[in-house]
């Protein structure tokens, strides 16, 4: 099939088998699907750019579809996810205005995909140690707290960023975190975000781990809070990037045929896992865009 605004030709089928693929994982760990849509739209030979904003506009009509779900079962922090929205808007016009300075001097498809790459392996051997130290030593005490509490293997971190007492001072009720700064949320969505614009899609693979390991919020909380700030923060980074002529909206539609459905299983299958089990699950997986990062960067596909 060809998609006239990107000048690709892709085949429908595979782009809805991704589409699917990603909205299974996206619904089940709470990310956008990005390390795994980007790098299967990359290997198509499609220009990075064009992957990044059209990766974009994926992810947020799935992260609706999954976000909707996560609501209803109660695993939505929407004070949190409003705040971190805010400050991920701000960091992804950040990373949207990173791509056009490197498109000028057609260096998109090797820093980004370099950039990607290291990302995605520092946070696949993190939270593969976290998650298998946490199980062996607390799997007694997570049964107890039903995954209610910080991670065992990383909670002195977390205590210590609660310990940073900077006004304003808030509270979140439904994460069960306490006085903590707005300022530590503001900063790790705006990290968080800056890595949305700059990489595509929403980024969860990276900010699901912060809101665990860095503020403390439940596992299952954090995978309904990072949907639901998706689609405010995604909404904003596929208008941007739309306006800068980065988004194959034909492709993006027929990825998402796939993904809504997807979306709605992987939400469902959180109900059979508690906390450290997800994220050991979900610790191998961004080594496989990693893998299909390296593997379009080696049969040399080039900006068009």
């Amino acid at each position: 099939m060809d998609f006239p605004i990107s000048g690709q030709h892709i085949s429908p089928i595979y782009l809805a088998a991704v589409g699917f693929i990603v909205g299974i994982f996206g619904g089940f760990f709470g990310v956008g699907g990005s390390f795994l849509a980007g790098p299967g739209l990359f290997i198509t030979g499609l220009p990075m750019n064009f992957v990044v904003g059209t990766d974009l506009a994926h992810i947020l009509g799935k992260s609706i579809v999954a976000s909707r779900e996560h609501l209803v079962r109660g695993n939505v922090d929407i004070k949190l996810g409003l705040i971190m929205a805010g400050g991920t808007i701000i960091g992804t016009e950040a990373g949207a205005q990173a791509i056009q300075y490197l498109k000028q001097f057609k260096m998109v498809n090797v820093v980004v995909g370099i950039v990607f790459i290291a990302v995605l392996i520092l946070i696949s051997a993190f939270m593969a140690w976290e998650s298998w130290v946490t199980i062996k030593r607390s799997h007694v005490a997570e049964l107890r707290l039903k995954g209610k509490s910080a991670p065992p293997a990383v909670r002195r971190f977390h205590e210590k960023v609660q310990r940073f007492k900077l006004w304003p001072m808030i509270n979140l009720a439904e994460s069960g975190v306490k006085n903590i700064s707005f300022w530590v949320i503001l900063i790790v969505a705006v990290v968080a975000g800056f890595l949305a614009g700059f990489l595509g899609g929403g980024a969860g693979y990276l900010r699901m781990p912060l809101l665990v390991y860095v503020l403390g919020v439940p596992t299952k909380v954090a995978i309904g809070t990072d949907l639901f700030e998706v689609v405010v923060s995604a909404s904003y980074g596929t208008l941007s990037h739309a306006i800068k002529g980065n988004v194959d909206i034909m492709i993006a539609l027929v990825m998402q045929t796939g993904a809504a459905v997807g979306a709605q299983i992987g939400v469902r299958l959180t109900e059979f896992f508690r906390g450290a089990k997800i994220r050991l699950a979900f610790s191998p997986l961004p080594l496989i865009g990693a893998a299909l990062i390296v593997y379009g960067l080696m049969t040399g596909h080039q900006m068009k």
